[in-house]
This record gives structure tokens, sequence and C-alpha cells, in this order.
């Protein structure tokens, strides 16, 4: 058993720190009991809360969305996108500051048959785990898990001794948030170099 990352980790003030240092990390399920599938963080984006414009809570919107994003740290923000698509984020900072971290790619390790079935395949490849909405299915998620504490024993993040110095990890501006101006240009996106399972997207 390898242990679970600790509130502490959570709830610092630098999201985009954290977005690298999820880096390395251990992304585990247990949906439902289901059995246990998980894998490497390879790929993550970092959001600001509301100074930041791609944010869902710039400018301190909230909505039922968005309310969890207003939780103490350590928390799974799970949304769905173009009615299909559930992308699973982990709030950080303190509560009321409204950081999350998206987990856009994992490199699957643990459980990788129930994988498998669930993304309906039969070869382990990028398409498996290489994107936010698909490591969602692969993994179970879905906005059952909105608000699940990452702290329990359905949806957890664990540290396997495995970290990355800056030469092996690609900073760029984050995908598909044109609409953000001038932030859609911060390099709030992290990647393991050379990684097969990091997302498609440039």
């Amino acid at each position: 058993m390898y242990p679970k990352l600790p509130i502490s980790f959570y709830t610092r003030d630098d999201v985009v720190l954290i977005a690298r240092e999820l880096l390395g990390k251990f992304l585990v399920t247990n949906i439902n009991g289901q059995g246990i599938t998980g894998g490497m963080i390879v790929e993550t984006e970092a959001y600001a809360g509301a100074v930041d414009k791609a944010s869902h809570a710039f400018g301190h919107k909230r909505t039922d969305r968005t309310k969890v994003m207003y939780e103490e740290g350590g928390v799974a923000y799970v949304y769905l996108i173009y009615g299909f698509y559930n992308l699973f984020n982990i709030i950080t900072n303190i509560g009321n500051v409204p950081h999350a971290v998206l987990i856009r790619a994992i490199e699957p390790t643990d459980g990788i048959e129930m994988m498998l079935e669930r993304r309906k395949m039969s070869m382990a490849e990028r398409k498996l785990t290489g994107g936010p909405g698909v490591l969602s299915q692969a993994l179970g998620i879905s906005r059952a898990q909105n608000n699940f504490s990452l702290l329990e024993d359905e949806i957890w993040v664990e540290e396997r001794g495995i970290s990355f110095p800056d030469s092996e990890i690609i900073e760029s501006p984050r995908v598909n948030v044109s609409y953000a101006e001038e932030d859609a240009l911060l390099d709030y996106r992290f990647r393991v170099k050379n990684s097969q399972w990091t997302s498609p997207a440039k």
C-alpha cells in the first residue's frame, strides 16, 4: 500500500506549483468497490480561480456547478463537457479560494484490464487514458464522484516516490482556452517530456 497525499498537499496556495508536482503522483480509483484502477499522472493544467479568465470561477462566479470549487482543497471537481465527457479536477487551496487542477492524462498502471473494458478497447495505447475525458472513462469517474474527498477510499492520489526534474517537464499554454484572452497564454499546462501517454493536443 502506498500513502495517499495528505490534505496539506492540496491546501497550499500555489495552484501552478501543485499542478507541476502532481506529475509522477498516481491517481487511483475503486468505484463502488469494483476494483482498483489507476495510473501515473503525466499531464495537468492549473486554473487559478477568480483572477484566471480560463477558470469556471473567474470573477468569483458561483453556480450549482462551480460551488464545489469553493470547498477546501482535496476534493474532486467533476464536470461534463460536450454532453458526454466527464473531466476530473482536483480542488486546491483553502476554502473559498476556487483553485483547481485538471488531470489531463495518466500512464495506466493498475487494473488495466478493467480500464480496457470500460473504454471498449483491446490494447493499452494512448487513447486509453491520454486525454481528460477518456481517462475519466477508464477510471470509472463520473459526476457521481463530484465533491468526493481524495482522502477516502473511492478516488485518491498516491505518492510512489516518483518526481521529475525541470528538464523532463514541458510547460506550455493550456488547451482550448482561447476565450481567456491574455490568460490563454499562461504556461499553466505541464507534461512529462517524451511520455507516450500525454494527450495529443499541441
